[in-house]
């Protein structure tokens, strides 16, 4: 499958369209070539002049490999488990190729053109086969690219030119040209090309919604075919289309994107489900204070650490767990066997106990600990305490936990029963902040408290988290 994207400034313009390289940060005097977990990306340029410069961008797609990938493969029980279009059409394969090689162009920073990374450019984009999929297919490469600013060219492509009376094929060839910043050019493609397909080849999760709320910001918000855009690049998942259009309104009311203010009437809250609020507050308390080395302790099957791993912000992730089950789990979660040996460098596994020094775990930005100190034995917290404040010793610790209070909210909870067969107690609200705050003393830390989800006016918030930072001697 190829992609191509051209520049070719009007005639009089001061703009040198050998610029597009080094917004694109990909030498145009070689081929460059990417393995990926589908197969090899490759990026050259057919042409390249101060008028006009083209890059591609071409997609090998190994079948084989496919096949073989548990990520990608699909029901075995169908045909199109072994025969299908992949290795051919522009789909979410392509946006895979997207975000890992031309991830930097899609940031809008050029140290080398900064006035051209942040300014629209007439832009040329070709896509020889490109398909749409579904009832909403007709006309949908116009509805979906014309109101962001493209003039569309959609060529339906015949099943077979030899026999016209058979009529046309799913396929077209798609040209698009406008005026269109480049990081938002690219962005657009990540998100639609699967729109467009209305398949995703590999596991749609959570975490694609942030990819969705990111690679949508500045445009998705007032598209008029959201609803459709959001629906089928979140394949039709109705928890997840929901937890995005949150999202994405929360955005547009201009709230921080993750970040709750413990209001009842929050959006976010009311929506989103909260093991996601947890994990978007703890992100967005990782963030605010500048935590980009962290560790994951009792980090079970690797809810967070798959966050994580999608943010670029994190440079350095470890998930610990005393459980190898969960440990595999994680790996399996993250892919963890098929990421570049970069990637499997940056986050890491390691078989450890949240109850004992752990000399691997020292020098870290901060420790996560999510929903974990319930699962330890009270008489153990001492020993959990010191193995992450005083062993560990990162300058923030955030920890989440059940308010017991908020128990009587479920109604299938039988009193005095807690959430989880695991759990080895539940603190209400004033137990955690004595608890917190003496910790914070003993190991000279400051604490701050926060509710996540809905805030009940009687019972409080169902999860209650805890911000300790390192005082500054």
């Amino acid at each position: 499958m190829l992609l191509t994207i051209t520049l070719e400034p009007p005639a009089g313009s001061a703009i040198d369209a050998t610029a597009l390289s080094h917004l694109l940060r990909k030498h145009p005097a070689k081929v460059q070539s990417f393995e990926l977990p589908v197969g090899q990306a490759h990026v050259f340029y057919p042409e390249c002049s101060t008028e006009r410069t083209t890059a591609a961008l071409l997609m090998e797609v190994d079948p084989v490999g496919l096949v073989r990938n548990k990520r990608f493969r699909g029901d075995s029980g169908v045909l199109d488990y072994y025969v299908n279009d992949r290795p051919f059409v522009a789909s979410s394969l392509m946006s895979v190729a997207l975000g890992k090689v031309l991830r930097s162009a899609m940031t809008g920073v050029s140290e080398t053109y900064p006035e051209l990374a942040a300014s629209p450019l007439p832009l040329r984009i070709e896509l020889p086969v490109a398909s749409a999929r579904g009832r909403s297919g007709a006309g949908l490469a116009h509805r979906l690219f014309a109101p962001l600013g493209w003039h569309v060219e959609q060529r339906v492509i015949a099943l077979d030119e030899n026999y016209p009376q058979w009529g046309e094929s799913q396929y077209s060839s798609l040209v698009l040209t406008g005026n269109i910043r480049l990081d938002l050019a690219l962005r657009q493609l990540y998100v639609l090309l699967p729109v467009l397909d209305d398949s995703k080849h590999y596991w749609v999760s959570d975490d694609e919604t942030e990819k969705l709320a990111r690679q949508g910001e500045g445009w998705l918000g007032t598209h008029p075919e959201r609803e459709l855009i959001t629906s089928r690049y979140l394949a039709h998942q109705k928890d997840l289309i929901a937890l995005a259009t949150t999202r994405m309104e929360s955005a547009m009311a201009a709230v921080p994107t993750g970040v709750t203010n413990g209001s009842a009437n929050s959006p976010a809250e009311t929506t989103a489900p909260l093991r996601v609020q947890r994990a978007l507050d703890v992100i967005a308390a990782l963030k605010t204070n500048g935590a980009q080395r962290v560790v994951d302790a009792g980090c079970g099957p690797g809810a967070l650490l798959r966050r994580l791993q999608a943010d670029p912000f994190f440079t350095r992730i470890i998930g610990t767990d005393v459980s190898a089950r969960s440990l595999e789990q994680a790996a399996a979660a993250l892919f963890l066997e098929e990421r570049t040996d970069a990637e499997q460098q940056r986050i890491s596994l390691l078989h450890s106990s949240v109850v004992y020094r752990d000399a691997r775990l020292e020098g870290f930005d901060a420790v996560v600990l999510m929903e974990v100190i319930e699962h330890v034995d009270p008489t153990r917290l001492p020993a959990l305490q010191d193995a992450v404040f005083a062993g560990a010793n990162p300058r923030l610790v955030v920890v989440t936990t059940p308010n017991v209070e908020y128990n009587v909210k479920y109604p299938d909870l039988e009193a005095g029963a807690m959430r989880h067969e695991d759990h080895r107690f539940e603190f209400s609200r004033a137990q955690f902040r004595q608890w917190a705050q003496a910790t914070a003393t003993d190991f000279g830390y400051t604490v701050e408290f926060q509710p996540v989800g809905p805030e009940d006016e009687h019972v409080g918030a169902p999860t209650q988290l805890a911000i300790f930072r390192k005082d500054q001697a």
